[in-house]
């Protein structure tokens, strides 16, 4: 994950504790996140929270990644942080997917990464100012994937987190329904589907 000062904390949350917690995993410990920055030294979000990144990003490579996230704040509608883009650019190259959210999808559309893939954002207005090409593209959605990219507006991390998890494979369809159920509606019936589509899952892999 992309983290820089400024960065809005909770566009992501869903995705980094869902791909760093092992529960529900169908594969727990396949993935964990690390923190990439601009450049050495702490990083403060929007909430303050203060983060020492794992690497910068002149030593991240795709080979060594499942995906690249990339979390929104003002930076990006600054004009700042085009490295990161091209960062995302070479992920794509390599086949490794790259995910968006609020602001990281106006830099995505900067750099013509959205010009022939559907995509969404914040609105079409928001991209629109971006003079991309890729208008025709827009879908009025939380989240849409489209070959190895994923978007989102950022009233939308939780479809944001959907989106990513079903592209990384984290968790079985019915652990991942009844999990998004779960957290859009708050009710109690979906954390009974969750714990007996868990358990359902840990039979499986024990017979």
């Amino acid at each position: 994950m992309f983290v820089f000062d400024g960065l809005s904390d909770w566009e992501a949350g869903y995705a980094v504790a869902g791909i760093n917690g092992p529960q529900f995993q169908k594969q727990p410990g396949r993935y964990r996140i690390r923190t990439v920055a601009p450049h050495e030294g702490s990083m403060v979000t929007m909430g303050g929270i203060r983060i020492q990144p794992d690497l910068t990003l002149d030593t991240l490579r795709p080979a060594n990644s499942a995906m690249l996230i990339l979390p929104g704040g003002v930076a990006w509608d600054e004009g700042r942080h085009s490295e990161a883009v091209e960062r995302a650019r070479a992920f794509l190259d390599a086949g490794v997917p790259v995910a968006a959210i609020c602001g990281a999808t106006a830099a995505l559309a900067r750099g013509g990464l959205l010009d022939d893939r559907r995509h969404t954002s914040n609105a079409p207005e928001y991209l629109a100012a971006t003079r991309y090409r890729g208008a025709a593209l827009y879908e009025e959605a939380p989240a849409v994937t489209d070959r190895n990219v994923v978007t989102a507006s950022g009233t939308a991390p939780l479809d944001f987190a959907l989106h990513i998890f079903r592209l990384l494979d984290v968790y079985t369809p019915a652990v991942l329904d009844a999990w998004y159920n779960l957290f859009k509606t708050g009710r109690t019936e979906y954390f009974v589907a969750l714990m007996q589509a868990a358990g359902a899952q840990e039979d499986s892999a024990t017979t």
